[in-house]
C-alpha cells in the first residue's frame, strides 16, 4: 500500500520546498497531502501523475506579485497575461482534491476604478490560477477557489477533463475573471460546480497560441447541474472562435443574478454546430456597459470582426426547457454572411421585466472590430469596451421600434415551438408593442 506524503505549514515562502514534494509525489505515485494551515507560494508546476489533496483548512496562498510567476509561464496569451500560480503542460493523470482552498490575490491586481462602467480597473499584467495546456486525464473535485485576478481554471487543448463540486467565488467587480474556460478541448464533463464572478462563469473559447497557430476544435462537451452567478455571461461559447465547436450540451443548470445567461458568439471563423442548452432556469438582470450584454437570458450573434477570418456559422442549436426572468430580450443576430441557421427555440417560459438602468432596451453587439484595435481617437479598454468621441459605448445599438420579447436581425429559418414570453401590461415606455421583432438591416 502506498502511503501518503503528508505536508505541513512552515512559515515563509514554501514555494521551493512545495515543488520538491509535487515532483517526489510524481515519481513515486503518493498522494501529497496539504494538512491545515496557510502555504505561502509562487508559480507551482504539475507533473503527471501528481494527485494533489489539499485538506480541510489547508489554504493555498499564491503570491500577489506578477513577477513570482516568471517560471510558470502558458502559451496562449489572455489579455496581456503569460503566467499562471499553477501549471501544467503536456501531462496526464492529474488530480487535484479536498476540501481545502485557493486563495488568489486577486485585490493586489486591481489598478483603480471606473465607476462609470461599473468595474475596478484591473492591472495591465495578471496571472491566471490554474492552465492546463495539452494534459490527458486531469480531474478537479471538492476544492474552492477564491479571488482570481484573471481567468481562474483554464484547460487547453487537453482530453479527458472532470470537474465535479468546485466552487469558484470572485470579485463581482474584477473583468476577464472567467470561472472555467475550456479551450480547445475534448471529452470534458462539469458538474455540480458552483461559480460566482463578474465575467463569463463557464465559457468555451478555442482560441490561438502565441505563435499564431490555433490551438484546434472544441468537442464533446457536457456541463450539467451548476449554479452558475455572472456579470458576463453564465454559460457561453465564444468569442475566440478560430476553430470549431461541434457536441456540446450545457443541461440542469440554474443560472442567478446574471446579466447574459446562456450565449453563443462566432467571430473567427471556426463553425459552432450541434449545441444544445436543456432544463436551465435564468435569472437575468441589467449591468453597466463595462460588461458586455443587456440582461438577455438567449443571446446568439454572429458577426465578422477580422477581414481575414469572416466569422464561421452557427447551426443546429437547440434551446429545450428554458424558463425564468429577464430584463432584455432573447437577441439573435447575423451580421456576418456564415449566418445562423437551424436555431430552435422549445418550450421556452420567461418573463420579461423593467430594469432599473435602462441598459436592456439596447442590444449588444460586442466585441466588435472596434474593440480588437481601438483607433487613436477612441478611449476605452481594448477587447472591453471603445468610447467614441462623444462618449457612448460603441456595439451597443437601440432596437428598431422598442424593446421586444425576442429580436432576430438576419437569422434564416428560426423555429420557434411553445415560447412564452410574459411582458408587463401596460409595457413600460421604450418597449415595442410587438413582442418578437424580426429585422434585416444591419446597424454596423
Amino acid at each position: 500500500m502506498t502511503h501518503d506524503i503528508m505536508f505541513t505549514s512552515e512559515e515563509g515562502d514554501a514555494t521551493a520546498r512545495l515543488q520538491a514534494a509535487l515532483d517526489q509525489a510524481s515519481e513515486s505515485g503518493q498522494r501529497l497531502v496539504l494538512e491545515a494551515g496557510v502555504y505561502q507560494t509562487g508559480g507551482l508546476v504539475l507533473r503527471s501523475g501528481v494527485h494533489l489533496h489539499l485538506c480541510e483548512g489547508a489554504v493555498l496562498k499564491p503570491s500577489g506579485d506578477y513577477a513570482a510567476y516568471a517560471s510558470t509561464t502558458v502559451d496562449v496569451i489572455a489579455e496581456d497575461s503569460d503566467r499562471a500560480m499553477l501549471v501544467a503542460k503536456d501531462v496526464e493523470g492529474i488530480r487535484i482534491t479536498g476540501k481545502g482552498v485557493i486563495e488568489a490575490p486577486g485585490a493586489d491586481f486591481i489598478a483603480g476604478e471606473l465607476d462609470d462602467m461599473g468595474t475596478h480597473l484591473p492591472a495591465r499584467l495578471r496571472p491566471r490560477v490554474m492552465v492546463f495546456d495539452g494534459c490527458r486525464d486531469v480531474h478537479i473535485e471538492d476544492i474552492t477557489i477564491r479571488n482570481s485576478p484573471m481567468w481562474t481554471l483554464h484547460f487547453i487543448a487537453c482530453e479527458q477533463v472532470g470537474i465535479a463540486r468546485v466552487t469558484i467565488e470572485n470579485d463581482r467587480l474584477m473583468p476577464n475573471t472567467d470561472g472555467i474556460v475550456i479551450d480547445s478541448c475534448s471529452n470534458v464533463d462539469i458538474e455540480n460546480t458552483n461559480i460566482a464572478t463578474a465575467d463569463d462563469g463557464i465559457v468555451l473559447k478555442t482560441t490561438r497560441r502565441a505563435s499564431g497557430v490555433p490551438t484546434g476544435p472544441c468537442r464533446s462537451i457536457r456541463i450539467r447541474k451548476c449554479r452558475i452567478e455572472s456579470q458576463s455571461c453564465a454559460l457561453k461559447i465564444g468569442t475566440e472562435s478560430f476553430s470549431d465547436f461541434r457536441d456540446i450540451e450545457f443541461a440542469d443548470c440554474d443560472v442567478v443574478l446574471s446579466n447574459r445567461a446562456l450565449g453563443i458568439f462566432s467571430r473567427d471563423g471556426g463553425e459552432i454546430d450541434g449545441v444544445a442548452f436543456r432544463r436551465i432556469t435564468v435569472d437575468c438582470h441589467e449591468t453597466q456597459d463595462g460588461f458586455w450584454g443587456s440582461g438577455e437570458a438567449i443571446t446568439v450573434n454572429v458577426l465578422d470582426r477580422r477581414p481575414e477570418a469572416p466569422a464561421g456559422a452557427v447551426s443546429d442549436v437547440l434551446f429545450e426547457d428554458i424558463s425564468g426572468t429577464m430584463e432584455g430580450a432573447v437577441n439573435l443576430a447575423a451580421l456576418g454572411n456564415s449566418g445562423i441557421k437551424g436555431l430552435v427555440l422549445r418550450r421556452i417560459n420567461l418573463q420579461q421585466r423593467p430594469g432599473l438602468l435602462g441598459t436592456g432596451e439596447r442590444y449588444d453587439l460586442r466585441p466588435t472590430a472596434h474593440d480588437l484595435a481601438p483607433a487613436k481617437d477612441v478611449s476605452g479598454r481594448a477587447n472591453a469596451y471603445v468610447k467614441d468621441a462623444s462618449g457612448a459605448v460603441l456595439g451597443l445599438f437601440a432596437y428598431p421600434d422598442g424593446l421586444p420579447g425576442l429580436f432576430a436581425l438576419n437569422v434564416d429559418s428560426l423555429q420557434c415551438e411553445d415560447v412564452r414570453i410574459e411582458r408587463p401590461e401596460p409595457l413600460p415606455a421604450g418597449w415595442s408593442r410587438q413582442q418578437q421583432v424580426t429585422a434585416s438591416k444591419t446597424p454596423l
